[in-house]
């Protein structure tokens, strides 16, 4: 039998927190227009979703759209929230929009551009302090998300 768990450091942050900040179920989503959005190509895919390249119509900037597969809308009020909740944290991407496709009422998730290289290109290229450079920039977002009190895993 497991024994429960208790957080050595931050374990009470969502009691001094207000109730909308950690109660993703009662979250009302805000959202956009899908017609916003034009795809552009294929960037990857996922378990739970398709990521592509997309261009804002609005105002003709690059974004990134995150096309959910079906999953519970509980599990996708949590993504939401807790990206809503990490903005303007370090190394974290800033989500831009929520949309839905009128009709099959999928879901997508809109993000800022990133410029990159194909990790697979890159890792080729790593060196020693480079690989420790990355592991410090991982090690400063898991410093955050335990001072959030969020567990993703």
């Amino acid at each position: 039998m497991a024994l429960p768990s208790r957080a050595r450091v931050y374990a009470d942050v969502n009691s001094h927190k207000p109730r909308e900040y950690w109660d993703y179920e009662s979250y009302v989503v805000d959202w956009g227009q899908q017609d916003d959005y034009q795809l552009v190509r294929k960037l990857g895919r996922g378990k739970y979703s398709e990521v592509f390249e997309a261009i804002n119509v609005t105002n003709n900037e690059n974004c990134v759209v995150k096309i959910l597969k079906p999953v519970k809308k509980k599990k996708i009020k949590r993504e939401i929230k807790i990206l809503e909740n990490l903005k303007g944290g370090t190394n974290i991407i800033t989500l831009q929009a929520v949309v839905k496709d009128p009709v099959s009422r999928t879901p997508a998730l809109i993000f800022e551009h990133v410029n990159n290289t194909d990790f697979k290109q890159l890792y080729q290229t790593l060196t020693d302090y480079d690989i420790r450079y990355y592991l410090y920039e991982l090690l400063k977002v898991r410093v955050l998300l335990s001072a959030m009190e969020l567990n993703i895993s």
